[in-house]
């Protein structure tokens, strides 16, 4: 069997290949890294205005990512713990698919909660404005569509079997 030394060791060929990352892992980590990366920019003023309006949570949060998007310390902090699930995610194909699907799934119900809550009512905890709204369906409609067509991709390569239906 072939072998190849790395700097994380000795592997064999086989598991080499396996190794790889594989589309749905590739989209789940792009995916994360975008959030990590927005879930930073929310902290840094200039990239976010009316950084002396962040507040923890809430409507009133005066802070806007990009000067669009409303923020607050607590938006920060959901959009960084879902940039390291998606990291971790990524990990593995399955939890990759989970992450991309659920997730797209969560943010559909995010841009449902955002039309249906007034923007100055308490239950705007996060809070979202219009743009958010529009962003969550985009997100939403978005990572569903990286699981579906990363997942097309795999089965119409060979790398991923296709359902069983059939109960034996």
């Amino acid at each position: 069997m072939e072998r190849e030394d790395t700097a994380r060791g000795s592997y064999p060929a086989e598991q080499r290949e396996s190794a790889a990352r594989r589309p749905p892992q590739v989209a789940a980590l792009v995916v994360g890294a975008a959030f990590l990366l927005v879930g930073v920019l929310g902290f840094i003023p200039g990239i976010t205005t009316g950084y002396d309006g962040l507040e923890f949570a809430g409507h009133h949060s005066g802070a806007r990512l990009f000067g669009v998007f409303a923020v607050s310390i607590l938006h920060n902090l959901v959009h960084l713990l879902f940039g390291v699930v998606g990291v971790l995610a990524s990990r593995k194909r399955a939890a990759s698919r989970v992450f991309l699907m659920v997730g797209g799934g969560i943010y559909l119900l995010l841009w449902i909660v955002g039309l249906a809550i007034p923007q100055s009512s308490p239950g705007n905890f996060l809070p979202f404005n219009v743009a958010d709204n529009w962003l969550h369906l985009g997100l939403g409609v978005g990572m569903i569509a990286l699981g579906v067509l990363t997942t097309a991709l795999e089965r119409k390569a060979g790398d991923y079997p296709e359902p069983d239906l059939q109960h034996q």
